[in-house]
Protein backbone atom coordinates (compact mmCIF):
# COMPACT_ATOMS: atom_id res chain seq x y z
CA UNK A 1 0.00 0.00 0.00
CA UNK A 2 0.83 3.56 -0.72
CA UNK A 3 1.34 6.13 2.32
CA UNK A 4 -1.19 7.99 1.01
CA UNK A 5 -3.32 5.02 1.30
CA UNK A 6 -2.18 4.35 4.71
CA UNK A 7 -2.97 8.21 5.83
CA UNK A 8 -6.56 7.96 4.71
CA UNK A 9 -6.86 5.11 6.23
CA UNK A 10 -5.67 6.51 9.53
CA UNK A 11 -7.59 9.64 8.94
CA UNK A 12 -10.76 7.83 8.60
CA UNK A 13 -10.58 5.88 11.00
CA UNK A 14 -10.02 8.79 13.34
CA UNK A 15 -13.02 10.26 11.84
CA UNK A 16 -14.99 7.32 12.72
CA UNK A 17 -13.80 7.53 16.22
CA UNK A 18 -14.65 11.24 16.87
CA UNK A 19 -18.07 10.61 15.29
CA UNK A 20 -18.37 7.58 17.88
CA UNK A 21 -17.74 9.53 20.54
CA UNK A 22 -20.28 12.44 19.45
CA UNK A 23 -22.73 10.18 19.10
CA UNK A 24 -21.99 8.55 22.32
CA UNK A 25 -22.32 12.48 24.09
CA UNK A 26 -25.60 13.21 22.52
CA UNK A 27 -26.77 9.50 23.51
CA UNK A 28 -26.24 10.58 27.21
CA UNK A 29 -27.64 14.04 26.73
CA UNK A 30 -31.04 12.38 25.24
CA UNK A 31 -30.97 9.49 28.25
CA UNK A 32 -30.37 12.87 30.91
CA UNK A 33 -33.20 14.46 29.62
CA UNK A 34 -35.83 11.25 29.37
CA UNK A 35 -35.16 10.69 32.63
CA UNK A 36 -35.77 14.30 34.28
CA UNK A 37 -38.89 14.12 32.44
CA UNK A 38 -40.01 10.97 33.58
CA UNK A 39 -38.88 12.09 37.17
CA UNK A 40 -41.02 15.16 36.58
CA UNK A 41 -43.90 13.66 35.19
CA UNK A 42 -43.59 10.80 37.91
CA UNK A 43 -43.87 13.28 40.60
CA UNK A 44 -47.08 15.12 39.22
CA UNK A 45 -48.44 11.96 39.29
CA UNK A 46 -47.77 11.11 42.75
CA UNK A 47 -49.46 14.79 43.60
CA UNK A 48 -52.37 14.47 41.80
CA UNK A 49 -53.06 10.55 43.26
CA UNK A 50 -51.97 12.03 47.21
CA UNK A 51 -54.43 14.59 46.57
CA UNK A 52 -57.09 12.47 44.69
CA UNK A 53 -56.66 10.48 47.86
CA UNK A 54 -57.00 12.95 50.44
CA UNK A 55 -60.11 14.05 49.42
Amino acid sequence: MSSSDQENKQRNREIANNEARREAVSDVRVSTWAVAIAVIAGVIAVAVVWTWLGR
